[in-house]
């Protein structure tokens, strides 16, 4: 059975039985439907004293053979379920650009899965959209201020704000407005990005609130010669951009396919973007349930290090214990076996490729904690390759347990969950980051590509160069670092799999999120608006007679 036909064999329960769990009366919360519902912000903890435990479920290096993140991350909220906890899951919203794209889906899989499948996974609520018009309401604002010719002056050599579109289309990434008469604007170059990576996902991902909303949004450069920065503020922009806003900030309530409760809120890619749902989300779970599950992916140097030096360190909140998710199949890729081969048993190229696994797990413990393990199991893994990749964790010092919640559901995760539940017990006393603030832009940025990417040295293009010393002109030295960079590979370079060392990490570009709080050094060669591929996903979609959706996976 596919994901789709799985999840359309589970009946869902009303929104409002899935809510009164929570101890939350229908009252207050806002239907989208059925099996959807808006929950209101004051029902963040008062205190800001958090309930429950947080987990952190991250995984090795992704491959063409599939991880597995978020299926671990929901079939663990289950699993805790079945040990008598309340649990939930905390999670991103899907991107249209990878569900019509390369990936499809993004709920799970198997019977670890969350629903409604198809509503989440397009359109769900509209955040999406509106994080979309309020980017490009400020875009029009821009244009506008050009045209009239208002004050502050601008000048278009000088703009650094782009559009935004929720589809993966590499024919925007540059392009020329205002062509045509006088009175269609001021010609310029421009582009687009795809929605997850603008700054207002950014900016409602790490907002605490409508306030704090408003002065992000007020913060974002538009413009700056290096000596004088037009802000959004400048346009009077955040208070329009924040009423369109206004529903998005709100955290969405799902399930799970054993009913157990989800908070699917915010969306940013964490090879191009911070790779975190919103702080109000993580928040108002760790308020409502005894342990909240949260995902940061891709892997653990991309989207954990981001986790753990961004999202926590702006908000106070720290996990009790982090899960790495590995894969066989994915662990010989790394060992240099072609995607054809990975069914065939072969423990050697298995054992090439725990170098990945060890890294993470390596990284992971620079943040003070020892990872557990997750082994998402399949159907070809032998019990040879199971019992080494279990035996040399062992030896490591780390705890591994399989996982079959693919094929089972919570009780294929009983075992991890009770591993994990003993991992929180031992959880830092205090946290750690890989840098302080006070840190130079150039030293945390080394940081991060020596002590969590292995390489031996940080080269920057001139125009790299060029961007870290307007960002240091915008008074932004103590600013974040949000790394964009190919989630393929621990360095910048897709192509070099496995863990590897001693080589110079290579900055192309530098963005700056003023909103947001940091800066985007972008790595070797990454777009910020991905393309589609020769044979996209969303070819294999229909609208059938009856009014189903078919072949979303």
């Amino acid at each position: 059975m596919t994901d789709l036909e799985i999840a359309r064999g589970v009946e869902l329960r009303p929104i409002a039985e899935v809510a009164a769990r929570l101890g939350i009366d229908s009252d207050r919360i806002v239907p989208y439907g059925r099996y959807i519902a808006k929950l209101p912000l004051d029902l963040l903890e008062p205190s800001g004293k958090a309930r429950g435990r947080l987990i952190l479920v991250s995984a090795i290096s992704p491959t063409p053979a599939g991880e597995g993140k978020t299926t671990t991350t929901v079939g663990l909220t289950d699993a805790l379920a079945k040990l008598g906890h309340s649990s939930m899951a905390v999670l991103r919203e899907p991107s249209l650009g990878p569900v019509f794209g390369i990936k499809g889906g993004a709920t799970g899989g198997g019977k670890a899965q969350l629903g409604p499948m198809e509503d989440i996974n397009l359109h769900f609520t509209g955040d999406f959209n509106a994080v979309e018009k309020a980017h490009n309401l400020l875009s029009a604002y821009l244009d506008n201020h050009l045209h009239h010719g208002l004050e502050p002056y601008i000048d278009v050599r000088d703009i650094l704000w782009k559009r935004v579109m929720d589809l993966s289309d590499r024919s925007l990434r540059s392009i020329v407005l205002g062509m045509g008469k006088k009175a269609d604007g001021v010609p310029r170059q421009s582009g687009f990005d795809i929605t997850v990576a603008s700054e207002v996902m950014a900016v409602l991902c790490l907002s605490s609130g409508v306030a704090d909303l408003k002065q992000r949004l007020g913060r974002i450069v538009l413009a700056t010669d290096g000596i004088h920065t037009v802000q959004a503020s400048d346009l009077g922009a955040e208070g329009s951009m924040a009423a369109l806003l206004r529903d998005a900030l709100k955290p969405n309530l799902v399930q799970t396919l054993e009913h157990n409760p989800a908070l699917v809120h915010g969306g940013p890619f964490a090879n191009i973007a911070q790779g975190t749902n919103t702080a109000l989300a993580t928040r108002m779970a760790l308020g409502l349930a005894d342990y909240a599950v949260t995902e940061a992916g891709f892997g653990f140097d991309l989207g954990g290090e981001k986790f753990l030096d961004i999202k926590c360190r702006e908000t106070g909140m720290y996990p009790s214990a982090v899960v790495l998710v590995a894969t066989i199949r994915a662990l010989k890729y790394h060992g240099g076996i072609g995607l054809e081969q990975l069914t065939t048993p072969n423990v050697e190229a298995l054992k090439l490729g725990f170098v990945n696994l060890e890294h993470h797990i390596n990284s992971a413990r620079l943040f003070g904690f020892d990872p557990v393990v997750a082994l998402n199991h399949f159907p070809t893994d032998s019990s040879e390759e199971t019992e080494a990749l279990l035996g040399w964790c062992a030896a490591l010092g780390v705890a591994a347990v399989r996982s079959e919640v693919w094929g089972q559901g919570g009780v294929g995760g009983v075992a991890l969950a009770e591993a994990v539940v003993e991992a929180c017990a031992k959880a830092p006393k205090t946290p750690r980051f890989l840098y302080e603030r006070s840190d130079s832009l150039e030293a945390k940025i080394e940081k991060i590509a020596r002590g969590l990417y292995g390489a031996a040295s940080v080269e920057y293009s001139p125009k790299a160069k060029s961007r870290l010393k307007l960002a240091r002109s915008l008074g932004m030295e103590e600013a974040l670092v949000c790394m964009a960079k190919t989630q393929k590979s621990l360095s910048h370079n897709p192509a070099w799999l496995g863990a590897p060392k001693g080589y110079v990490f290579e900055i192309s570009d530098l963005e700056i999120a003023a909103g947001a709080g940091f800066v985007v050094p972008i790595a070797g060669e990454m777009m910020r608006m991905p393309g589609l591929p020769a044979r996209p996903a969303g070819l294999s979609m229909n609208l059938n007679d009856q009014g189903q959706i078919e072949g979303l996976f």
